[in-house]
C-alpha cells in the first residue's frame, strides 16, 4: 500500500512538472531540437526574466559566433566608458611660419578618429560647411596661402585600418572598409557602372567623388549576359594603393553606382581639403598623408609642434550608436572599438580595445566567461561569445544610469532598421515589446536584446552557427522562437 501510495503521489507530480514547462521552452524542445537544419547546427538559446530566472534555455554556455549582435557589446561599452555625449574631434593646424599672408609650412589635418567625417548619414554635418569652419580658420590666422601641403594626420590610432582575421574577399566590400584614425566618407570610394556596346566588351567603370590621389583602379569587369545581374567584386588592401574591380555586369543592367572600401583615408580627405581650398582662392602646394610623408623619407612635425587653429566635432556618441545598432554600421563599430582602447590604454589598436573592453567588463562585476572578442563589428569568423555572457552583460546595461538610450538603439520590428521585415505577419502589439540586434554571416543567423514583460525586462539572445541549408528554412523558426518568448512577456 505504501508503494502505492508513492506511486500515486508521483503520478499526481507529473501533470504539475509538465505544467510547469513554459510554451517557450516548450517550442525549443518539440519546434527547434526535432528541426533538421537545428539538429545539424550548432544553437545557443537563452531567456532570462527580470528575476533572474531562466525562461529557456539550450546549450547557454557554449561559446558561438555572433555575426552583427557583437555590435551590442560594443556600443554598450562604449556608452559607458566615453559617455552618450561624447563627440569626436578634428583639429586643424600648421608647421612653419606666417608671414604676408603666406605659410611656409604646410596644414595638418589631425584625426580624432571622427567615423562621421565626410559621412553620408543624416547624422553627420555636411562635409562642405565643415570645410568651411577650418578654411574660415585659417584665414583669421592670416594664411591665404601655403607653400606646403595640405597633410592628412591620422596618428591618432595605431596603423592598422581592420582585424587581422577578418576575410580576404570582405576587404574590398563596402561593409568591410575598417576604421582609421582620421577616416572620410566612412571610408568608402564610388564608382558608375554601365554595360559595354556587347556581351564580352569591357563595362564601363568611372570613379567618381573623392578618392586617394595615389591610388589606381586595375578594372577588369566584362559586360555578361542578359539577367547575369551585377557580379561585381572589388580587392583592396591598406598594403599597397592598389585595386582591382574583377566580375560582370549583365547587358540588359541600368547603369548604376559601386561602393567599395578605401584604405587610404587620411590621403583623401587631405586631396579633398586641398582642393576646396583652392576652389577657395587659397592656394597650396597639393596634399599626401603622414604615411605618405614617411614613406618618401620626408620630416613630419610633431603633434605637440603643430600650431592648432581650430577643432571640429562629430554629433553625439549615442546618435553614432543609434545609427550603428539600427543598420548593423560596421565602420562606426570599428571605431567605437578602437576608441575604448584609447581612452581606457591610451593606445588605438585592437590589442588594448580588447584589453579594455575585458578590464572594463570586470570592473563592473561582469564575468568574460564566454567572451572572445576580435572585432567590433561581428564580420570576424572568430568573435566567440555564449549566449549567457549577452544575457549577463544585458542585465549590467540595465544597472547604467542611460540604459533607455541604449535600449531605444536596439532595432523594433517592423520599425525602420535590420528588423523592418521580421514578424511581418505578427500582431503590432507584440512586435514593438522586442528590441533586438541582428546577425547574419553565411551560415550563421543570430538575434539578442530584450523583450518587454509583465514584470520587466526579458533578457535573450539566439545564435545558431552552421545549419545545412538555407537561411530562408532557419528564419522563420529563430522568429516563432521570438514570437514564443513576446507572447511569454505578455504574462510574465
Amino acid at each position: 500500500m505504501k508503494n502505492l501510495s508513492k506511486l500515486l503521489t508521483l503520478l499526481c507530480l507529473v501533470p504539475s512538472l509538465s505544467f510547469a514547462q513554459n510554451n517557450v521552452q516548450d517550442y525549443i524542445d518539440n519546434k527547434l531540437k526535432t528541426d533538421s537544419l537545428f539538429i545539424g547546427s550548432a544553437v545557443g538559446i537563452l531567456a532570462v526574466d527580470a528575476n533572474g530566472k531562466e525562461v529557456a534555455s539550450w546549450n547557454p554556455d557554449m561559446a558561438l559566433l555572433t555575426a552583427s549582435t557583437m555590435k551590442t557589446i560594443t556600443t554598450g561599452v562604449a556608452m559607458q566608458v566615453l559617455g552618450p555625449d561624447y563627440r569626436f574631434e578634428t583639429s586643424i593646424g600648421y608647421d612653419g611660419k606666417v608671414t604676408d599672408g603666406v605659410l611656409r609650412g604646410n596644414v595638418y589635418i589631425i584625426g580624432g578618429a571622427d567615423p562621421t567625417l565626410g559621412s553620408r548619414d543624416t547624422i553627420a554635418y555636411p562635409i562642405d560647411s565643415i570645410f568651411g569652419v577650418w578654411a574660415k580658420a585659417l584665414n583669421e590666422e592670416g594664411i591665404y596661402k601655403v607653400t606646403g601641403k595640405i597633410i592628412g594626420d591620422d596618428r591618432f590610432f595605431e596603423n592598422e585600418m581592420i582585424p587581422d582575421t577578418w576575410v580576404w574577399g570582405d576587404l574590398g566590400a563596402d561593409y568591410g572598409s575598417g576604421t582609421s584614425g582620421l577616416s572620410f566618407g566612412e571610408n568608402l570610394v564610388r564608382f558608375t557602372i554601365a554595360p559595354g556596346a556587347k556581351v564580352g566588351d569591357p563595362a564601363i567603370i568611372t570613379p567618381v567623388g573623392e578618392h586617394a590621389p595615389e591610388m589606381k583602379y586595375l578594372t577588369e569587369v566584362t559586360t555578361g549576359g542578359k539577367g547575369t545581374g551585377d557580379k561585381t567584386w572589388y580587392y583592396t588592401s591598406d598594403l599597397a594603393p592598389i585595386a582591382k574591380i574583377t566580375g560582370s555586369y549583365a547587358i540588359d543592367r541600368k547603369a548604376d553606382t559601386l561602393v567599395f572600401s578605401n584604405k587610404y583615408s587620411a590621403s583623401t580627405v587631405a586631396a579633398a581639403f586641398s582642393n576646396y581650398l583652392i576652389n577657395n582662392n587659397i592656394a597650396n602646394n597639393g596634399s599626401i598623408s603622414v604615411e605618405g610623408l614617411v614613406d618618401g623619407g620626408w620630416p613630419v612635425a610633431d603633434v605637440n609642434d603643430i600650431t592648432l587653429v581650430t577643432t571640429t566635432y562629430s554629433p553625439e556618441l549615442i546618435k553614432i550608436i543609434e545609427v550603428t545598432n539600427r543598420i548593423s554600421n560596421n565602420f562606426f563599430a570599428e571605431t567605437m572599438l578602437k576608441m575604448i582602447g584609447k581612452t581606457l590604454k591610451d593606445e588605438g589598436s585592437y590589442k588594448a580595445s580588447f584589453e579594455g573592453v575585458k578590464e572594463f567588463l570586470k570592473g563592473k562585476g561582469c564575468s568574460t566567461t564566454g567572451l572572445k572578442q576580435d572585432d567590433g563589428s561581428g564580420l570576424s569568423r572568430e568573435n566567440y561569445v555564449s549566449t549567457r555572457f549577452f544575457c549577463n552583460f544585458y542585465e549590467m546595461m540595465q544597472k547604467y544610469e542611460h540604459f533607455p538610450n541604449y535600449l531605444n538603439s536596439f532595432p523594433v520590428p517592423g520599425h525602420p532598421g535590420t528588423l523592418k521585415s521580421v514578424l511581418r505577419n505578427c500582431d503590432t502589439a507584440l512586435k514593438e515589446k522586442i528590441h533586438a540586434k541582428s546577425g547574419s554571416l553565411s551560415n550563421v543567423r543570430c538575434y539578442a536584446g530584450y523583450v518587454e514583460g509583465k514584470s520587466g525586462l526579458i533578457r535573450f539572445a539566439i545564435l545558431v552557427n552552421n545549419f545545412n541549408g538555407p537561411t530562408s528554412g532557419v528564419q522563420p523558426k529563430i522568429e516563432g522562437f521570438m514570437k514564443e518568448l513576446a507572447t511569454y512577456g505578455k504574462t510574465h
